[in-house]
């Protein structure tokens, strides 16, 4: 797969070692901006978009959080991930909202983490998305309340199109484009 060609809008073809390079010298997070672009692309319609919602569980989430909780796991281990669930206890149980019951206060705890690391995990995927427009490898725009209005915010959500050499991760960089849209969960 690390020598597949990846095949771009008229531009001539590129393998995924150059598209890592690319990714290199436009970002300064390149890995999570190559997993971001992946998670994408697994999503995309068959035209290369993904989003406003994505179907997870039986229910439809925003394209933004649903790649946040798809790049949670990656972050489970990290220190700063176990500070953050001692903190969120300590202030729970400092505004006495914090229930007696072990397994209740464990999930409500939970909760209170998912908030947090979604908050945090829409900027970083900000920041790797604008990474992979800059790189020509993504257009976004917004829809929603105002469909395609030029303002951000207000109830519209996040449509991510590939372009350029990352068309190619449509269909695993070959030229034959899916039957049925991969609008769903990430299977793991």
């Amino acid at each position: 797969m690390l020598q597949s060609p990846i095949i771009g809008d008229g531009r001539p073809q590129m393998d995924m070692p150059s598209l890592l390079e690319l990714l290199a010298r436009s970002s300064s997070r390149p890995r999570y901006a190559f997993m971001v672009l992946n998670l994408i692309a697994q999503v995309s319609r068959p035209d290369g978009s993904a989003g406003p919602l994505v179907a997870k569980g039986g229910g439809l989430i925003s394209l933004r959080d649903w790649l946040c909780d798809a790049l949670t796991p990656m972050g489970q281990r990290d220190p700063r991930r176990v500070a953050l669930e001692e903190r969120m206890r300590q202030e729970l149980e400092k505004s006495g909202t914090l229930p007696c019951d072990v397994a209740q206060a464990t999930a409500m705890v939970e909760v209170a983490i998912r908030q947090q690391v979604r908050a945090s995990g829409k900027t970083n995927v900000s920041r790797a998305v604008s990474d992979l427009v800059r790189a020509g490898l993504l257009k976004r725009h917004y829809q929603g309340y105002c469909v395609d209005h030029h303002n951000r915010g207000a109830q519209r959500q996040a449509v991510y199109i590939l372009a350029g050499a990352a068309r190619g991760l449509i269909s695993g960089g070959q030229q034959q484009p899916r039957m049925v849209p991969k609008q769903a969960e990430l299977a793991f």
